[in-house]
């Protein structure tokens, strides 16, 4: 039970993180199946690769989702388009931990994109005291989905899958 658990934090992570990549600034990524491989320093979370099913649908159905969750948790959240790029601020605040973050994005979401994580979050259930962490998420297209997959599926670690349109029973997981 404890790790499905983490699978689903983890699940959450990953959708809220994708969901701030996909803003309706930046592009789409190409349909098929991606791996995603984020590593985390200064956090509890192991080195973690999965896969995502997407198309256009379901990329703009997470930003949806997403950003009136985020806006409810924000309090800033900024994207800006740079030479090699983009660049995004935020400013969150879930169960009494706030989060500062900054993200740097890079690629050409047909083939490869790197989202490189800072953040500094403080308060919460594990104590008042700052703590820093990086992120770094590597995704690479790999092809068309596989047959039994469909357009939103997300393979975890150990097999455990999950489908992001179910992003409501996620927001039920994250702490009041």
């Amino acid at each position: 039970m404890t790790r499905k658990l983490a699978l689903l934090g983890s699940a959450v992570c990953l959708v809220l993180s994708a969901g701030s990549v996909f803003a309706d600034d930046l592009p789409v990524r190409k349909a098929g199946l991606w791996e995603l491989k984020m590593v985390r320093t200064g956090s509890a979370m192991p080195e973690m690769t999965m896969q995502h099913c997407t198309d256009e649908a379901v990329d703009k159905e997470m930003n949806n989702n997403i950003s009136p969750m985020a806006k409810q948790v924000c309090s800033k959240q900024d994207i800006k388009k740079t030479a090699t790029g983009y660049v995004s601020d935020s400013e969150c605040s879930v169960a009494g931990m706030s989060t500062t973050s900054h993200a740097e994005i890079t690629g050409d979401f047909n083939s490869a994109y790197t989202v490189k994580t800072s953040s500094h979050a403080q308060g919460g259930a594990v104590g008042a005291a700052g703590r820093d962490s990086t992120m770094t998420l590597e995704a690479k297209w790999l092809g068309a989905c596989k047959p039994d997959q469909k357009p939103g599926d997300i393979v975890m670690p150990g097999g455990f899958k999950m489908n992001v349109r179910d992003v409501d029973k996620l927001k039920a997981l994250l702490p009041k």
